[in-house]
């Protein structure tokens, strides 16, 4: 898994601007994900990369287009110290992970990592170094391994 990091406050307008929300697909949103603070994103960006962020990541308007273009990119998971709830939400609901850990200034851009969810364990094998952080709920651990709340109740018919 390869990195892509970004500051603080990183709002839902930077992760998929505006003028792009006329589709809830995936793939499309993707492909102008970040495109005003960094355009080179949809192209660089390679199945199984993370983000790494600061605080507040989500920020902004409730729309759950953000959360589904970075899952159209190939975006892993996004590892930050927090995360605006209704982001936090929208993205577990869809079936992106998410991992809440203070790893900002321990992890650079390019740096490989490994995630065990279940532990709760980042391993960077760049620098050879372990975190921890707290395991989500197992319920929202359940939604993510349905693929999100809509496969999780199909499933359970």
């Amino acid at each position: 898994m390869r990195i892509w990091k970004f500051e603080h406050n990183v709002d839902t307008d930077q992760i998929i601007p505006a003028e792009y929300l006329t589709t809830g697909d995936a793939k499309k949103l993707a492909a102008h994900a970040f495109a005003k603070v960094r355009p080179e994103f949809p192209k660089e960006v390679k199945e199984g990369d993370v983000i790494v962020a600061g605080e507040n990541f989500g920020c902004g308007s409730s729309r759950e287009h953000a959360p589904r273009a970075l899952l159209g990119a190939g975006i892993r998971c996004v590892i930050a110290r927090s995360f605006a709830r209704i982001f936090f939400r929208n993205s577990i609901n869809i079936g992106l992970p998410l991992v809440e850990a203070d790893v900002f200034d321990r992890i650079e851009e390019g740096d490989e990592i490994e995630i065990n969810f279940e532990a709760g364990m980042i391993r960077n094998n760049t620098k050879k170094e372990e975190y921890r952080f707290k395991p989500l709920p197992e319920f929202m651990q359940k939604l993510l391994d349905s693929g999100g709340l809509i496969n999780y109740i199909k499933k359970q018919r």
